[in-house]
């Protein structure tokens, strides 16, 4: 296992957005409730080792429009939804209703992905048997280590914003916007299906842009035009386990990579040294081979 850090790479370029009630259903991430108390622990207890913070909690806004909200509503009070709510206001001005979510945040993964090569980039690693992991994000699923992709690359902007408030995350109007600190925000993404390079692009500029709009930004000055391809099998659903060609594979985290890598991890490594089965949902092979 190495670090590749190829240009389209999609962790150098991630905002580490944690959001636990997702997209246009206004559904709870798959086994979130599993994969989420772990990862905040994860990054808890690996920023405090190495120093700094990785996790930083945030609620989460969700501005709904007038036509998202008969579907919004309908889910407040399910059961799988309601504890994630932590309140709603109705009739802001251009939005029919902005929704409070708690439980969600921002990893800075660049950093815990900087520290990380720093600490293993020693070679100072436990002798035994080799195993060749495949952690190879949307470079190995384009060349089909896992059969079909969803691969997609996501154009994000980060800028500055003179008084903007760093106090939430919001979603809405097609994106989100993550503060990162001292001003500035992470604010995206798109979403393209054909053109899978790390190139930024003057219509992903425009269309971040028009999302910058769309959450009430006006005034902003940019800092950095970044792209990224999001390692996609099925939806934001990671895979793991044997590949046929002997290797081992960890891959397919899709745009929630914060959320689900730390568990996932946990997973592969107790299957390689303890022989625990691989969860269904997770394992490759089956994948692979469906029965």
């Amino acid at each position: 296992m190495r670090d590749d850090a190829r240009k389209g790479a999609a962790s150098p370029v991630a905002a580490g957005l944690l959001n636990p009630v997702t997209g246009k259903n206004f559904e709870p991430s798959w086994r979130i409730g599993e994969f989420l108390p772990e990862a905040v622990e994860f990054f808890e207890r690996v920023g405090a080792e190495q120093g700094r913070q990785l996790w930083f909690p945030l609620p989460v806004v969700r501005l709904v429009s007038e036509k998202e909200w008969r579907k919004v509503s309908g889910k407040l009070e399910r059961p799988e939804v309601a504890p994630w709510v932590e309140g709603v206001e109705e009739h802001l001005d251009g939005w029919r209703a902005a929704v409070t979510l708690r439980g969600g945040g921002r990893v800075d993964v660049k950093g815990f992905c900087e520290e990380s090569r720093r600490i293993f980039g020693t070679g100072n690693l436990p002798s035994g048997k080799a195993e060749v992991v495949r952690c190879e994000g949307a470079f190995g699923l384009m060349r089909g280590t896992m059969g079909e992709h969803r691969c997609a690359k996501g154009e994000i902007l980060t800028v500055r914003i003179p008084g903007g408030d760093e106090s939430r995350i919001l979603i809405g109007g097609g994106g989100w916007m993550v503060p990162v600190g001292e001003g500035v925000f992470r604010v995206g993404a798109t979403y393209e299906w054909n053109e899978l390079n790390g190139e930024p692009t003057e219509a992903g500029h425009l269309r971040v842009s028009e999302i910058l709009g769309r959450l009430g930004v006006e005034t902003w000055e940019l800092v950095s035009h970044e792209a990224g391809i999001r390692p996609i099998v099925r939806r934001s659903m990671p895979l793991i386990g044997r590949l046929p060609d002997g290797s081992l594979g960890f891959n397919g985290l899709g745009s929630k990579g914060s959320l689900y890598a730390p568990g996932v991890a946990r997973r592969l490594v107790e299957w390689m040294l303890e022989g625990r089965e691989i969860d269904e949902d997770l394992d490759v092979e089956r994948w692979l081979n469906p029965r």
